[in-house]
């Protein structure tokens, strides 16, 4: 068997690493110009679906370098105002894992064949039931299974399912990383909690690694090679959906809502790097009707984008792909024919995927609450 994976991000190199362990060909096309091309490397909490994922997908001896480069993460989820006194609770408290995208990423791409520049222009399933995919850049490539993880702007999904589509809530947000140092550490009850004030919503987390990820491969997997980051805070705001931000940089923009806040607050606005700053829209993507059964399937964002305050975007994504690979592995040894496998994985990935978007934007009015939901 081979697959085409359309799309390098968590979900897909996650599929194509589970693939490539149990001795299924797998290819991953990316659209980028590099697999560096853009900074992918903020804080994510893992629930333990997601981190259960994940591990499984990767071969068992990098294991104890997975759980050295994640933390353990607790948080009490506070609502503080601008001088971060407790005005609230969001709820309950929240526990995981807490990985760096940017580092998990590198981990997941070792070994695999990842092709970049290879924008999809379209597919064609051939007569004898394969799928040839279609790049502008480079020559054609024919698979037995197409799998469209290329996130919100899916060029597979546009011929798969083009009548789903992704819906703009209005909301916008800015992200950013500071690094980790001594001044912050007065800031320690404002991670996993909500800062707001003056109509926005600050939202802080802290990456601790348990060793750099960088010296923690050196010494537990000499195959792999990590970037070699330090601790940070992972910081966002959300914005309301009636500013005008097209003039400002993204920490101009954080800034010109914090007159007034505890000056810690400040300085880790001021202190960000710039380069890992980036002003982003909030949209979703809603599991619509199943297309006819096929070689040519979905995954992650391309399917069931979710709003990051449900956290829980890169977790079904992980899910997604753990699901599929096991459903191709009992494919590959005779257990199941290919068509049912992937329909095994479809029926259950549309009921937890859509159950995932649906979450995702009940907690969004916390945090904004203009933001369209329809």
């Amino acid at each position: 068997m081979r697959v085409s994976v359309v799309g390098a991000g968590l979900g897909g190199l996650a599929l194509a690493q589970g693939l490539r362990g149990a001795g299924i060909e797998a290819d991953v096309f990316e659209r980028d110009p590099g697999i560096v091309a853009r900074f992918q490397g903020y804080r994510l909490v893992l629930n333990p679906t997601g981190f259960r994922a994940v591990r499984d997908c990767l071969p068992t001896r990098w294991h104890p370098l997975l759980d050295e480069i994640v933390m353990d993460a607790s948080a009490e989820q506070l609502i503080l105002d601008p001088r971060l006194n407790e005005i609230g609770r969001l709820g309950a408290g929240r526990t995981g894992i807490v990985v760096d995208r940017q580092v998990l990423r590198h981990l997941l791409l070792t070994g695999l064949t990842v092709h970049t520049d290879a924008a999809l222009t379209g597919y064609d399933v051939l007569a004898d039931g394969a799928v040839r995919a279609r790049f502008a850049h480079r020559a054609p490539a024919t698979a037995d299974l197409l799998v469209g993880a290329d996130g919100v702007t899916s060029a597979v999904r546009g011929v798969l399912s083009p009548r789903t589509t992704p819906t703009d809530t209005g909301v916008r947000f800015v992200i950013g990383r500071t690094p980790l140092t001594d001044e912050f550490a007065g800031l320690s009850k404002a991670y996993g909690s909500k800062i707001t004030g003056d109509g926005v919503s600050l939202l802080l987390g802290a990456m601790r690694f348990r060793t750099p990820p960088k010296q923690a491969a050196e010494r537990l997997a000499p195959d792999v090679t990590l970037p070699d980051i330090g601790d940070y805070v992972r910081w966002a705001m959300i914005l309301p959906s009636n500013g005008s931000l097209e003039e400002l940089t993204a920490q101009d923009a954080v800034l010109s809502r914090m007159e007034g806040w505890h000056p810690e607050l400040r300085a880790l606005i001021e202190q960000a790097d710039p380069e890992n700053s980036a002003l982003l829209s909030i949209r979703v993507v809603k599991p619509g009707e199943r297309w006819a059964s096929g070689p040519v399937t979905l995954l992650g964002d391309a399917i069931h984008a979710t709003s990051p305050t449900g956290g829980n975007g890169a977790n079904t994504a992980l899910r997604d792909a753990d699901l599929l690979r096991r459903c191709l592995i009992a494919a590959d040894e005779g257990r199941q024919d290919l068509l049912g496998a992937v329909g095994d994985y479809e029926r259950q990935m549309f009921e937890y995927g859509a159950e995932a978007v649906r979450g995702s934007l009940e907690k969004l009015p916390a945090f904004a609450p203009e933001a369209k939901l329809s």
